[in-house]
């Protein structure tokens, strides 16, 4: 079964060296790897030219943002499964992907736990085995740790391009919940993503949270009217927990602990 490793960069020199090296030195082989270069002016484009022997595909041209160049990938792409490893991030080691690729076998996606790096520390980012809408309105499994099945692609279309920095948030959630999609949970590590990319930088928190709900006012009114409803039971429950005379009653045996 081949896999289709896709890497975006633009003006990331080094951290392309880091991804290119790391793919190369993978143990499993039956994959391709592409390179969608945002027509790079550090010296990228002299790295993948560098590797050219090693690559599928390459292109570095100017393009319209993140999810232009990660669909150019995608329209290219000649695997069964398709993997986003973007420009800085890694393999945790040569084995990964011999590793992870017994659990492709045509699960719609497949997802498993990544190490999350800043400063030198290192963060275990654990995504839930059961996905909910309470979940996936506010996060995701990361793509630098999810292979997703092309014909998800081929059948509900690529990333929304409008988007700036929520289109693979709004794909999966999408093909998830309006689409069934299967999906499974590997409780193991074999990426590190390093947050220092566009998603990660403090300016955009606001952009995220806009288009976020921009979507899920959209696409998911009745959903997102069930679950403000359940958050209002909660912040309801949590000032009965914190009510004197509750606790009185509790203590008393008159009530039960809720």
């Amino acid at each position: 079964m081949l896999i289709s490793i896709i890497t975006i960069n633009y003006n990331d020199k080094l951290g392309l060296k880091k991804t290119i090296n790391s793919v190369r030195s993978q143990t499993y082989s039956n994959f391709e790897h592409i390179i969608i270069d945002g027509g790079s002016n550090d010296g990228s484009k002299e790295q993948i030219v560098a590797n050219k022997d090693y690559l599928a595909y390459w292109v570095s041209e100017r393009d319209n943002g993140i999810y232009n160049a990660m669909n150019k990938g995608i329209k290219v792409a000649k695997g069964e499964y398709l993997f986003f490893l973007n420009s800085g991030d890694d393999f945790t080691d040569k084995y990964a992907l011999k590793n992870l690729s017994i659990y492709l076998k045509g699960t719609d996606i497949v997802y498993f736990n990544i190490n999350q790096i800043q400063n030198n520390s290192i963060k275990l980012k654990r995504t839930p085995k059961v996905l909910s809408f309470d979940f996936l309105h506010s996060d995701l499994p990361p793509h630098q740790s999810t292979f997703i099945h092309k014909r998800l692609f081929e059948e509900f279309g690529y990333y929304d391009e409008h988007l700036k920095i929520v289109s693979d948030w709004k794909f999966l959630i999408e093909v998830l919940i309006k689409h069934n999609a299967t999906y499974e949970y590997i409780d193991e590590v074999y990426t590190n993503f390093y947050k220092d990319g566009i998603s990660s930088l403090p300016e955009n928190i606001n952009l995220i949270k806009e288009e976020r709900e921009e979507v899920l006012n959209n696409e998911y009114t009745i959903l997102m009217n069930d679950l403000k409803y359940k958050y209002k039971l909660e912040r309801t429950l949590r000032t009965l927990r914190k009510s004197r005379k509750i606790k009185i009653l509790i203590k008393l045996g008159l009530i039960n602990r809720f």
